[in-house]
């Protein structure tokens, strides 16, 4: 650039003439502006034209760093600002030198030596300060600086369908003061990101106080970048970033400087726990008031990064929420299609098809949403169903939303990975029992014989989100639709025919057995396997729950030499064909199914560790087989018709190795045998007691050395009377499951004030007991889930509870409301004896719902008589007038009642007893008699009719 001081050249002259001549430097500078203005002027345009070309250069400058996400320098923002300010000055000061021009034409003299006297000195200061702006242009060396960091930067902005449960969870979490850290877990694909991003964006629509939010992407890959996370942060802290800094040194840095400011974090897909010290991120606590929000995949982390109470699940989307979502994503014509009033609208029909194939899954709903956005005609979307049930893969969008999601089954250990493809040969949106499923892993070989480490692996997957809890069973699983059609695309390598529940009237051609490594048929209608078929790759083979099978042909075995796995349950078979080939045979089920022996050779099956044998019904011999498989952890004959009936027949005591035992017993020496201190006590863990002839008592206690006793059948024991369980023994049983079926002499159930032995029972099952006339005993059941009473033509109620005992169970009643509730109602202790107070009943209910509907009786707390139950099961118990008084049921999920006519009233005072109730089963005639008050207190979309037999 020229030197600024050659725009004043031309004034030089004659300044320093006038100097010379002693005059001062005041005088020769007006002197200039008067008398060379024109001079002056040719100076100031090309001074004009350097000082814009120069502002052009400084302009670029700023537009190149302002793109670099800097925001121009402040000093030179007021450069460019003076620039526009003089340049709009030199238009003013040239339109005035032309008007000067003419004056001197027309006016007089003495006017045109001011207005020259004024425009020169206008010149002439313009003219120094440009060139002043032009000396300091040309000194900028920064054009740009950081922009100082906003409290909260926008996220993407993405409706949030059904997240309103969770975004509440989080907020509560967020402003209590004792919470630190809060933890967001769930699968991949499931809205993490999203609810972060509107939870980021609410902050900064609420002004919140806090110095600083940053939101931080953690992981992209399997590998945590320190230096991405560092960098992240130093620049919404407005820190210098010095690339020659280590990570430790950096992390002090940003440590300090966060540790000065009330700050949120939000750490989005933490895949891996990490120091937070590494990166440089302060533990929240309670005195900085300062927060850590982290998402994740896996529940283990999320503990692992110090989330403790603080932890929310993300569920996937119920179906209104996940129906939404789905329809945002499509076109205006299609979403035309969906509402067209017609009356067969087949679009909708198919569009609700596809979205519960999604199952909930926002980032499937997405894809397949745009997959199929643009689809009007019916015939397009049948496709499209087909597609999403039979290869979900050939969807647009869907082989990158498969690479999102895989990213869970890649982190998994290569076990677990061959665990999780396992999980896909069970049924579309069936449940999975977990101890059934470690025994198949354990057999099939994919780990060892140990099933805490099946159980282990379960709960890794179930905490990577690739398995799921069924809610209404914890020993069962399921697997999401989306996850499962994952499985089959990572599972094209390892020769697998999965055709469960397809409802297969004919097995696959021999084509595909020849090749298969694992086939799975079970809940179809195969009615045969005649064909033997080759395949002596095959390992495992799940036919269960093929009721119409009834026969394999004699040689169906011959060419699976490699079979480890077999599955023949809940089928007709009444035979098994020869097996001797079945040498490496570990796990074979026959239960609920029609076979009526063993075959004789079946002792060859060395390697045979689970035998379940349960409830078959026509088995009459094992010509001693079981006996002779050493190598038997599993031995399951509970329920069999095939049972122990003499002491010298209880010879299996030399299966050292069993650690399950199920056992059907036909006579109490055999029992009394068994409970004392026999090998086999330990392992037995279900025990089936039928036809004990002479048998009048059971007393648990006695199956003290039973340690793993878990289920308890009684069942056509005609003598028995009494069931005793009120030993002062301390030691609290497994039994967990108690039915007792077909007991006519049965009138006595003794249950001790401490009932130690049925502490854990969960289940209880009261069929054909036809001198019971209640079962108050269960009142003390505190675990009790599921009760369920049948055919029980004397129970007239459940629990009996007399107006006198009721007043002795309520010692914080005053004795004087009893007693004046009796003097108001008109009848004696004698009458209520006597039962004769029916009628008062009703109104002696709602007294007692008041006296405790507030929790507690005159200061005493109240208690919850069924504080478990899920399922009430009542049927054909004709006498039936009452289940208990109306009480609490907090944990009540369904009622079953058939054929009980003479039920009139369920035992709900309030909805609030009763608040996860869903489903009343019973008929309309029955429905229809119930007590209004009671019909108007229960809301009819809980009644689910069934047909009285």
């Amino acid at each position: 650039m020229a030197d600024p001081n050659m725009i004043c050249a031309p004034l030089q002259p004659v300044c320093g003439f006038i100097n010379n001549t002693g005059l001062p430097a005041a005088t020769a500078r007006q002197f200039s502006s008067f008398f060379c203005i024109k001079r002056n002027r040719r100076a100031l345009t090309k001074a004009n034209e350097y000082l814009q070309a120069l502002e052009k250069v400084v302009q670029e400058e700023v537009i190149h760093e302002t793109n670099q996400n800097k925001k121009c320098h402040p000093l030179v923002e007021l450069w460019l600002r003076k620039v526009d300010g003089v340049l709009v000055l030199i238009d003013d000061i040239d339109q005035e030198c032309d008007r000067l021009m003419q004056y001197s034409c027309f006016c007089n003299y003495s006017l045109i030596l001011r207005k020259r006297y004024r425009i020169g000195k206008r010149v002439l200061k313009t003219l120094e300060d440009l060139g002043e702006l032009i000396e300091e242009g040309n000194q900028f060396k920064e054009f740009g600086s950081k922009p100082l960091p906003d409290l909260v930067e926008d996220r993407p902005r993405i409706e949030a369908f059904g997240m309103e449960t969770v975004l509440k969870d989080l907020r509560e979490y967020f402003d209590s003061s004792n919470v630190g850290i809060i933890g967001v877990w769930g699968p991949g694909g499931v809205g993490k990101t999203t609810l972060l991003n509107t939870f980021n964006n609410e902050l900064k629509e609420c002004g919140s106080d806090d110095q600083v939010v940053i939101m931080i992407e953690v992981s992209n890959s399997g590998t945590l970048n320190i230096e991405a996370i560092q960098r992240t942060i130093t620049d919404r802290l407005g820190l210098l970033w010095n690339d020659a800094e280590a990570e430790t040194t950096r992390a002090r840095s940003i440590a300090k400087a966060l540790s000065r400011k009330k700050f949120i974090i939000l750490l989005d897909d933490v895949r891996e726990q990490f120091d937070l010290v590494y990166v440089g991120i302060p533990t929240p606590d309670s005195q900085s008031k300062s927060k850590l929000i982290l998402t994740s995949r896996y529940e283990n982390v999320c503990y692992q990064m110090g989330v403790q109470q603080s932890l929310i699940k993300m569920e996937y989307l119920g179906k209104e929420s996940a129906w939404e979502l789905f329809r945002s994503n499509l076109s205006t014509k299609a979403v035309m299609a969906l509402d067209s009033p017609a009356t067969n609208n087949v679009v909708q029909e198919h569009a609700e098809a596809i979205v519960k194939t999604c199952g909930g899954l926002p980032l499937a709903l997405k894809v397949i949403g745009r997959a199929v956005a643009g689809l009007t005609e019916p015939k397009d979307w049948s496709l499209a169903v087909e597609a999403t049930k039979d290869d979900l893969k050939d969807l647009d969008g869907v082989p990158a939303m498969f690479n999102i999601l895989k990213y869970s089954y890649d982190k998994l250990i290569e076990t677990q990975q061959q665990c999780f493809l396992y999980c896909t040969l069970f049924p579309e949106y069936g449940s999975i029992n977990k101890d059934k499923l470690v025994e198949y892993w354990m057999a099939d070989g994919l780990i060892p014989q140990d099933p805490k480490k099946g159980h282990r692996i379960i709960r890794s997957l179930l905490s990577a989100c690739l398995l799921e809890h069924r809610k209404s069973d914890s020993s069962e699983v399921k697997m999401h639709h989306i996850i499962r059609h994952l499985g089959f695309s990572l599972a094209g390598q390892e020769n697998i025919i999965v055709k469960a529940g397809m409802s297969l009237e004919e097995a696959p051609s021999h084509r595909e057995w020849k090749t298969a490594r694992r086939i799975s048929l079970m809940f179809s209608d195969i009615e045969d396997l005649c064909i033997p078929p080759e395949c002596k790759n095959l390992v495992t083979l799940l036919v269960q729950n093929n009721p119409k099978l009834e026969r394999l042909c004699p040689t169906f075995f011959e060419f699976m030499p490699s079979l480890r796995v077999l599955d023949l349950s809940h089928t007709g078979i009444t035979t098994l064909p020869d097996c001797k080939t079945l040498t490496k045979l570990k796990y074979l089920n026959l239960s609920h199914t029609s076979i009526e022996s063993l075959p004789k050779e079946f002792w060859v099956l060395k390697e045979l560790t689970h035998l379940d044998l349960s409830v078959t019904k026509a088995l009459t011999d094992t010509f001693d087989n079981c006996s002779k498989l050493h190598k038997l952890r599993v031995l399951n004959l509970f329920r069999s018709n095939y049972g122990i009936r003499d002491v010298n027949d209880l010879n299996i005591d030399t299966l050292k190795k069993l650690e399950f035992l199920g056992i059907t017993i036909y006579a109490e020496e055999v029992l009394k045998k068994l409970t004392k201190t026999h090998p086999l006590a330990k392992s037995t863990q279900c025990l089936s007691l039928k036809h004990c002839e002479q048998m009048k008592s059971i007393q648990i206690s006695d199956f003290t050395h039973m340690v793993q006793l878990g289920e308890l059948y009684v069942e056509s024991c005609h003598d028995l009377e009494k069931l005793i369980a009120d030993s002062d023994n301390q030691k609290a049983s497994c039994l967990q499951v108690l039915t007792l079926a077909e007991l006519p002499a049965l009138q006595t159930i003794i249950i001790g004030s401490s009932p130690h032995h049925f502490r854990n029972l969960l289940e209880i099952t009261i069929s054909h007991c036809q001198k019971l006339h209640d079962v108050t005993w269960v009142l003390q059941l505190e675990a009790l889930e599921k009760l369920s009473i049948c055919h029980c033509h004397e129970l007239d109620q459940v629990v009996q509870e007399t107006i006198g005992e009721l007043e002795s169970k309520s010692s914080g009643i005053e004795h004087g409301s009893v007693q004046n509730f009796r003097k108001k109602n008109g009848f004696s202790e004698e009458q209520e004896i006597h039962g004769m107070v029916d009628d008062a009943w009703d109104e002696y209910n709602k007294f007692y719902q008041n006296m405790t509907k507030s929790g507690r009786i005159n200061g005493i707390e109240h208690h919850v008589n069924f504080p478990k139950l899920r399922s009430l099961v009542l049927t054909d118990l004709p006498k039936l007038r009452r289940i208990c008084i109306p009480r609490e049921f907090p944990c009540l999920e369904s009622i079953r009642v058939e054929d009980c006519l003479n039920l009139r009233t369920i035992p709900l005072g309030q909805t609030s007893d009763c608040p996860r109730l869903k489903r009343i089963f019973g008929s309309y005639e029955w429905w229809e008699r119930l007590e209004w008050s009671v019909k108007d207190i229960m809301e009819s979309k809980y009644f689910i009719p069934i047909q009285d037999k």
